[in-house]
């Protein structure tokens, strides 16, 4: 038997027999922990708590396990329910067991039932197979204890275990052999103990289906099950059950983030020189087709000066017009380079009243200047020419 696996032939024999007529005995297989279960079918599977179950299907109650394997990987305490008593009696087995091994045997039966007279609870008894250890300690007791005939007892426990006793040694000493001393049987001997786990594991619980059908519905493993199993076809994402479905009155309520904030565009303030629009568009109303749309100035450069609106002339005073086109050629002249605004203009002089107190010849010009924003400027510069 490899180290960590199922016992030698666990799977040929029954899990659990019938409860012996007229005793509180009742044999089984030894259980096994979630570890050693979890590679077998779940047909297969036998643990503490599947064999709860299955006596209580049948009404019964277990109150006290004995177990008589010689060795404690199978299962311990912490796979056990806290309300279930469990003694442990290690047990060589293919041989007959000793007086002293069988007096503890005497000993933990005849306790627990003075202790549970009033109630009709369970004794069960397995070691590896639950058939040979189990069955000549049971025969045993109702032997020397019961004062039943050998055979009839050999008998009893062959038709509720469900298999027969195998070991010719085991029969022949029940049979042939001497029967054991009931001295000290009434003595305490060994304090059963409890189970540790207050709940069955999940793993366990889910035992009305198969485990393939707990595998994930996803991937290859599923449709190689789906295929294999004719033509019919289970959907990948089954819908939950109605009682499982959240209940919309209780889920918070569903966050809407506000609508981004959009400024409403403004109309440029509208100005008699602005030569883009002849009328504004109203705030927040949007222009007409083939309109532009005015923004709002940029301001000037820090440092510049901005040219302002300029000064009219005094009264009685002509005012200058345009330069033509022939006065602009004559601004070639870098004497009448003149600068205004950010821009440079060489502009021809024109014929001009001089101003009061001048004393020499001078030439007024009007130029056309741009300012920062574009918009046509138009200022006065006196120019004294040299004699």
């Amino acid at each position: 038997m490899p180290r960590g696996g199922l016992p030698d032939r666990w799977l040929d024999y029954k899990s659990v027999g019938k409860r012996l007529d007229g005793t509180r005995f009742i044999a089984f297989k030894v259980p096994l922990k979630q570890a050693l279960n979890r590679p077998l079918p779940r047909s297969d599977v036998f643990g503490p708590w599947e064999l709860l179950e299955t006596l209580r299907f049948d009404n019964q109650e277990l109150g006290l396990i004995i177990d008589l394997t010689n060795t404690t990987r199978y299962y311990n305490l912490q796979d056990m329910p806290n309300w279930l008593l469990f003694v442990k009696i290690f047990t060589r087995g293919h041989e007959i067991p000793s007086d002293t091994t069988i007096l503890s045997f005497k000993r933990t039966v005849r306790r627990f039932l003075r202790e549970n007279a009033e109630n009709d609870k369970l004794i069960g008894v397995h070691c590896t197979h639950g058939l040979n250890r189990t069955g000549y300690l049971i025969c045993r007791y109702l032997i020397d204890v019961d004062r039943m005939d050998p055979k009839h007892a050999i008998d009893l426990f062959n038709s509720s275990r469900g298999h027969d006793i195998e070991r010719e040694n085991y029969l022949s000493d029940l049979q042939c052999g001497p029967k054991r001393s009931n001295k000290g049987i009434d003595e305490f001997e060994t304090e059963p103990q409890r189970g540790g786990a207050t709940h069955r594991p999940s793993d366990a619980a889910a035992d009305c289906y198969d485990r393939e059908d707990r595998r994930a519905p996803c991937g290859d493993s599923w449709d190689y099950r789906s295929s294999s199993r004719g033509s019919s076809h289970r959907p990948h994402h089954r819908p939950p059950h109605d009682a499982l479905r959240p209940d919309p009155r209780l889920q918070p309520p569903l966050f809407h983030p506000p609508p981004p904030y959009h400024q409403p565009a403004r109309a440029a303030p509208a100005t008699s020189m602005d030569t883009r629009s002849s009328q504004p568009s109203v705030e927040g109303t949007p222009p007409h087709r083939g309109e532009s749309v005015p923004t709002r100035p940029t301001p000037p450069p820090t440092g510049e000066s901005v040219p302002t609106r300029p000064t009219p002339p005094p009264t009685g005073e002509s005012v200058p017009t345009r330069p033509t086109p022939a006065q602009r050629r004559v601004g070639s002249d870098p004497t009448n380079l003149i600068r205004g605004g950010d821009k440079a203009s060489s502009l021809a002089p024109s014929p001009a009243t001089p101003p009061a107190g001048a004393t020499s010849p001078t030439e007024r010009i009007r130029p056309l200047v741009r300012s920062h924003d574009h918009r046509t400027v138009q200022t006065d510069f006196y120019i004294f020419s040299p004699k």
